[in-house]
């Protein structure tokens, strides 16, 4: 007789993120000579001095519970970094430290919705945003935007979705998985009709703050809208800029009776991070930032040589992005000369014909469209390109 599982549990779906990396890793296992652009993941080490500071903690005897909500010293480096790059002024009790940014968003979520409650979601979205919602019991708002006006909403498209129901809008940018971001003033847009609902709490993911090249410095939603200041929490973590995303550490900031009941919800849940991981971010956020400029030169590059190959393919058109390691192509042509149903079907000739793992788009919320993440070497990306042109012919 089977078990039987939760609503709860039956409402979701696996990450197809996670679902391709393990498909590539069972192919590659079995003697495939396989290509993996699924998982966003740096393939640079983390840099020498922050594990340094891991080791050291590891010998000096810091294996030992923190506080649920993180250690005072890691709370005072992200309390410094919110305040040096985006303007923005914390309080210890302002600031919560999960296991990773995606911990952060779930313990948002859960802290805040309440069954039939409204989150506005643009999409193209990061893959797990609509299934936290549906795990607490929320409803996801999916507004959609194109690649014809960037993969970006417009504050007329927020104040459609709005309704009385509405108690969450989430933010990325740049963008998981277009790379798109909002400028400043697009921020301010946005801004404008939010600050028309009072009751509405906003959510950022600023998560690849620091892998950016876009023609103006990143700007934060509270950067450009102080207003939002007390209803805003602006999620980040050191996953991506520093290469450490088996360290599991994400942080955010923001209004304190909200981080109070997220840090309550974790001390049931999972109870402090890794006392390793935080002496670690601690350094990271701390220390020399060389090594994050350093990373981005070389992520910038293998943006320019992936979209300007993408392009490059029958079939397939790709925008470039401002930031992030991801490159969103559509490939609704090359769908169609193949002869193939969906992106699904699509990622499928890849990998087995290809042997080259992307993401589909719909698991983003944009059918006809693929993820190829470029953090890996351009030689890979080269040899990923050519192995899809002797497929799209």
């Amino acid at each position: 007789m089977p078990l039987a599982l939760s609503k709860r549990v039956r409402r979701i779906k696996p990450s197809p993120t996670l679902a391709v990396t393990a498909r590539a890793a069972k192919l590659k296992a079995e003697g495939k000579d396989i290509i993996g652009l699924g998982a966003g993941e740096p393939d640079f080490d983390t840099p020498g001095h922050i594990s340094d500071a891991g080791i050291k903690a590891i010998t000096s005897g810091f294996t030992r519970y923190t506080n649920v909500d993180g250690t005072p010293e890691l709370k005072d480096a992200i309390i410094a970094k919110f305040r040096r790059d985006n303007g923005l002024t914390y309080t210890r009790s302002q600031v919560l430290v999960s296991a990773g940014a995606k911990h952060t968003i779930f313990n948002l979520v859960c802290a805040l919705l309440d069954p039939g409650d409204e989150v506005i979601i643009p999409a193209p979205y990061w893959v797990s945003y609509p299934d936290m919602v549906l795990l607490a019991d929320g409803v996801p708002v999916i507004v959609p935007a194109g690649a014809d006006q960037g993969y970006k909403i417009t504050p007329a498209e927020l104040q459609a979705a709005i309704t009385p129901k509405t108690k969450l809008v989430i933010l990325n940018s740049p963008s998981n998985p277009t790379g798109a971001a909002y400028t400043r003033a697009e921020l301010v847009a946005l801004g404008a009709v939010l600050s028309r609902h009072p009751s509405i709490v906003i959510g950022t993911d600023d998560m690849y703050e620091h892998i950016w090249w876009g023609p103006e410095p990143f700007c934060s939603l509270v950067t450009a809208c102080p207003d939002l200041y007390d209803r805003t929490v602006t999620i980040n973590g050191v996953s991506k800029s520093y290469a450490m995303t088996g360290w599991r550490i994400g942080y955010c900031g923001g209004p304190a009776e909200l981080i109070g009941a997220m840090s309550t919800l974790q001390g049931q849940s999972t109870s402090n991070p890794s006392s390793i991981s935080q002496r670690a971010a601690t350094a990271a956020l701390n220390g020399d930032q060389s090594c994050v400029a350093t990373m981005n030169v070389a992520f910038k590059e293998r943006h320019d040589f992936i979209v300007a190959g993408l392009n490059s393919l029958k079939g397939v058109s790709c925008l470039p992005g401002f930031g992030t390691f991801y490159a969103f192509a559509n490939v609704e042509k090359a769908m169609a000369n193949l002869g193939l149903a969906d992106d699904n079907a699509f990622a499928e000739r890849l990998i087995t014909e290809a042997l080259v793992a992307v993401v589909p788009g719909s698991g983003f919320g944009a059918p006809g469209h693929v993820r190829l993440s470029f953090a890996c070497s351009k030689q890979t990306l080269e040899t990923a390109l050519e192995r899809m042109r002797k497929l799209l012919g």
